[in-house]
């Protein structure tokens, strides 16, 4: 087993490493079903619910985030480190945004709430789509 696997706190089947494998360093927020497609090639038999739960296993243990950018499907990214993204609103390209941005909100608008944490959105057309 690879040593950078050991602290998921997860079964490690030799599916669950595959799946782990195409996650590791993925930039495209994959869905479940691009990872199914790409996962499949080297196990045939592999169903589509073991990545489903792989993919929620990884979610509830907090390696993974499950990103709500795209209503017609789950996406997912590998990456934990606090970041925002920028979205094609064309072809629903996700880019990741390393840059912390100051934000404080009035203790009114907070209404009790214990903030954990933030993620912006930004929306726009990708250079691909403006062609």
């Amino acid at each position: 087993m690879p040593e950078k696997y050991r602290n998921l706190h997860i079964k490690l089947t030799p599916q669950r490493l595959a799946i782990l494998s195409y996650l590791n360093g993925n930039r495209t927020h994959p869905s479940a079903e691009d990872i199914y497609k790409a996962v499949q090639k080297q196990y045939p038999t592999m169903s589509f619910a073991t990545v489903y739960n792989t993919l929620e296993a990884l979610k509830e243990k907090g390696n993974i985030r499950e990103l709500k950018l795209d209503s017609a499907k789950k996406r997912y990214d590998p990456d934990n480190t606090p970041h925002h993204h920028l979205i094609c609103v064309k072809c629903n390209e996700i880019v990741d945004i390393h840059w912390a941005f100051e934000l404080s909100l009035p203790d009114k608008t907070v209404q009790g709430f214990e903030l954990i944490g933030n993620h912006i959105e930004f929306y726009g057309i990708c250079r691909k789509c403006k062609k």
